[in-house]
Formats: C-alpha cells, structure tokens, sequence
C-alpha cells in the first residue's frame, strides 16, 4: 500500500551546483545529496548552499529505491534517504524512513534479511563501546541481551535526505545487542552525523513481502542483466547478479573475488584450486516451504574440536528468494537441515551446554572450530578460504540451533532437519545421490543371539579397518575424504554452521 499521508508540505529548491530540483519531504531533514551532480546541499531558510560533493554509493543493485513505500505495524513509511556504511568485511545499507507521523525510521540491511529500526533509549548513561566483550550477556532496560558484535565502521556514501550532514570516512564504533524476543539494539557511537551523541536503536527482522512495499526495482532487469566484469586473474567474463554480492567465484578459473569495494574498485582475488563438485548444482531451483529457491552460491568447510587433529567436513548450499532472502541448506553426514540467520540471540546457560530460543530448549550437541576450505558461487557476505569461526550446535529434536563466533561478530542461525527425500525431490536430484545415514542408538532384533551380534560388531569393525586404509592417503584438511570414492561426499559428523557471516552482510 502506497503511502499517501505527508506531515507537512515538502520543500522544494533548486540545487545550487546543477539547478535540478532537490526536495526535502520531512521537517527533520536538514541536508540532501542531488540525484544529478551528488552535490551535498543545506537548507537555509528558503535557500539551499552547496557544501561539496557526495561520493559515489557502491552500486549493490538493491530491489529498494527511494521514494519505495510500505507500511510496517500499522505505520505508513517511505523511504526517502540512504546512508551505506563499511567495516572488515564489506559494506551495508540503511534507507532512513519517513513515517506518516513525521517521525524518523530505518530499513537496514541483516544477515542477507532487512530489519526495520525506529528510535530506542538507554535508562542509564551509554558504556564504552570497550565496556561490550562479544557474547557477553547483560541486561538493557530491564531485558536481557547479548552483545553480537562490536565493530568500527565508516560512513562512505549518502542519497536523499538525511536528518544531519554526514561525515564521510571518520572511523567509530557500532555495538549490537540482540534478544531472544528476536531483538536487535544498536548502539552507534557516532560521529555519523554532525552534533549527534550515542544513538540508540531498537529493531526486528522484516521481510520485504511483510511491508507490502511498491516503487521497487525492476524484477526483471535485476534477473536478466547484471553487473559483468572481467576476472582479475583470467579474464574471463563474470557476471554478479544477486543485490548485494560481496563475494564472487570466477566460473573459468575458480578464483574468489572481493566485490567489496565494487566493480569500479581494485578487485582482490585468492586462486583456488580443490576440484569439489556441489551434488545439487548453482542455479538449481527448489520448491521449499511453499516458496522457489535458486542455488547462489556453495561452500565446503572442515572442521575440528580444539585441541583434536581429526578434521570432518560438511557443505552449505545458499539459497536466494527475491521476496525472501536467504536461507543455508547444509549438508553434513548425520543428515540434511535447512537453516537461516535470526535477528535474536538465545539465551545460553553459563556452560552454554544448554540454550533457549523462542521458548525452546536447546542442549550442546558439538563444539568446535570451522574453516572455509572452498567456495563457489555469489556470497552476500565477504568470504575467504581459510576463513576461521568457532562453533557450537545445538538439537531439540529435529530443530538445530547454531553460534558462530568470529573475532567482532556472532551470528546464530535457526532451523530444522530435513530428509533428503525431500531435498532430492526439491531440487530434481537422485535421492541415492543425497541419502545420508542418520545414525541412531543400536537396539539388536529381540531374536538375535548373542553370537551373532559379536559377528555383527566383528564384521563392522573390520570394514571400518578396510576403509581407513583405504583412504590413509587422504588428508581432510584439503580434500572432501569418503569412503566412496567415485562421488563427493561430506565427511564429517557435525550439521555445520548455518552462515560464515555477521550482522550486516
């Protein structure tokens, strides 16, 4: 639904770098950037004065645009600015919102999702950002949270309206806190804007559909065309067709390429060169919870618990939905399970041997520490082989719960198993291709005597032998081992991590 309601006539002037029209549609707007010439102008009175020019925003190719409405809870908005930010691992966007009451919003980008953000408070003075240790629980406001991450970030670009003018490039620390009510609290230390103290925000995860949103881009366009590029290690033609790629593999030479800094930027890329084979294949699409999924992107990663030298692996298909998101499908060798990035943190004992989310409890299933070892496809987040996370996974029943632990950033993932009958029919695969042996407790035929269980055992014993002779040759941190031999198989015993990622990829 369009929204229609405006608190106050707009003002409209002209640009004094171009003449074109700059508008300002909210009282709280004092600056704009020009659409045509980015120059930065103030309001003064019934004039506007050209500060400088804006720098260019990295091209993401995002289905919002300004002047896009929707409504959220009841309450009108349209999206009348953008502010893109960067930190370690890449760049985000957050579109400042114009409610039908006057007030200010925000639509950011989440873990590949969207949370809608509208002004929050402190009952207390604002710690230090060094005061916030990652995973760190405390209480706000009388809830609890847990701190996911504590970066230093920049503002690098802006477009529309905006409450301040920006500094562009001065370094400061952004602190989140998230709840198991699937909360998110920013803390923004500033200065983003000029004048402004520690702001606070509060958020919940959005997804564009809910909004009701018109005005977007071009479906079609997004789809069809794309950003194209030649590689930096081979040349060859590359294509990035999802919004907000941060990374990209090369489809002649397999080299990963940092999308970071945009096509425009100086494009750094890692060679790689294992010869892994996704079973379900990029650009395969799937019906799964009443909705069509593309596969974008794979990646294979090994893992081991601290302080053991036995490697497993598993892999993660990244699914994409234009209305949706993004969700991981994980293949590991106890089963299938599909997983997606929450906005909450749960709530975890003391011993974190045991968590809460959404009312559910959870018990410590593995720990242990994860490394990227091969990737192909897009990626919204920016990956590197040998990327190192450490984690843990939680079960009840068939849901799975999974913390992933960087040196600035948690991330928790949510989700369920699920039978690779399904998987395979999904995606039009062999079910024999996908079938994975869920192991369970041994519970012998009541019939069964006891001699022929120890034949049983023996039996079983001797081919585990056969099969580690086999493959002494293989070595786990670099290959995908198996048994088979002749098709790639996971390795490993844990369901994986559900994203290598962070907050606001």
């Amino acid at each position: 639904m369009a929204t229609n309601a405006s608190p106050q006539r707009a003002y409209r002037a002209a640009c004094p770098g171009c003449g074109a029209p700059v508008e300002f549609r909210s009282a709280q707007s004092t600056h704009a950037v020009c659409s045509y010439c980015q120059s930065t102008v103030v309001r003064e009175g019934d004039k506007l004065a050209r500060l400088g020019k804006m720098a260019e925003l990295f091209d993401d190719h995002s289905p919002l645009r300004l002047m896009a409405s929707g409504r959220c809870e009841g309450q009108g908005f349209t999206l009348v600015g953008r502010l893109q930010y960067k930190y370690g691992e890449g760049t985000w966007s957050e579109w400042i919102a114009l409610q039908d009451d006057g007030s200010t919003a925000w639509l950011s980008e989440d873990n590949g999702a969207y949370v809608y953000i509208r002004p929050g408070s402190l009952k207390r003075d604002v710690p230090a950002p060094d005061q916030f240790r990652l995973g760190m629980q405390t209480a706000i406001n009388g809830r609890p949270y847990t701190v996911a991450s504590n970066q230093t970030v920049a503002l690098i670009a802006a477009q529309g309206e905006l409450p301040r003018l920006p500094r562009l490039g001065e370094s400061f620390a952004v602190v989140e806190l998230r709840s198991e009510r699937g909360e998110v609290l920013t803390i923004d230390y500033g200065p983003t804007l000029v004048g402004a103290p520690a702001a606070v925000t509060v958020g919940r995860a959005v997804q564009l559909e809910e909004l009701k949103l018109t005005g977007l881009a071009d479906e079609s366009v997004r789809n069809e065309g794309g950003r194209q590029f030649s590689c930096p290690h081979c040349g060859a033609a590359v294509t990035v067709r999802l919004e907000n790629s941060q990374t990209i593999v090369c489809g002649s030479c397999h080299s990963l390429i940092d999308l970071s800094q945009g096509i425009g930027g100086e494009l750094r890329h890692a060679i790689q060169d294992e010869p892994v084979q996704p079973l379900i294949p990029l650009g395969s699409r799937g019906q799964l919870q009443g909705a069509s999924w593309q596969v974008v992107g794979f990646q294979h990663r090994m893992g081991h618990a601290p302080g053991d030298d036995e490697h497993y692996g598993w892999s993660e298909y990244l699914l994409y939905n234009q209305k949706r998101g993004f969700m991981f499908l994980v293949d590991a060798e106890d089963g299938w399970s599909l997983v997606r990035p929450v906005t909450g943190a749960p709530n975890q004992s003391s011993d974190s041997e045991r968590a809460i989310y959404q009312g559910t409890k959870f018990r410590l299933k593995d720990s242990y520490e994860a490394e990227t070892s091969y990737t192909v496809g897009e990626f919204y987040w920016q990956v590197q082989r040998g990327q190192k996370t450490f984690n843990r996974d939680y079960e009840a029943g068939r849901s799975v719960l999974n913390m992933e632990q960087s040196p600035k950033e948690i991330t928790w993932s949510a989700g369920s198993r699920m039978d690779s009958a399904i998987v395979a029919k999904a995606f039009g695969v062999g079910e024999a291709l996908l079938k994975r042996t869920d192991v369970g407790p041994f519970s012998p035929a009541r019939s069964m005597s006891a001699v022929s269980l120890i034949i049983v055992v023996g039996a079983v014993l001797l081919l585990m032998l056969l099969v580690t002779r086999c493959t002494s040759d293989c070595d786990p941190r670099y290959e995908n081992c198996s048994s088979s031999g002749s098709s790639y198989r996971s390795s490993g015993g844990s369901w994986g991590g559900g994203s290598s990622g962070g907050g606001h990829k």
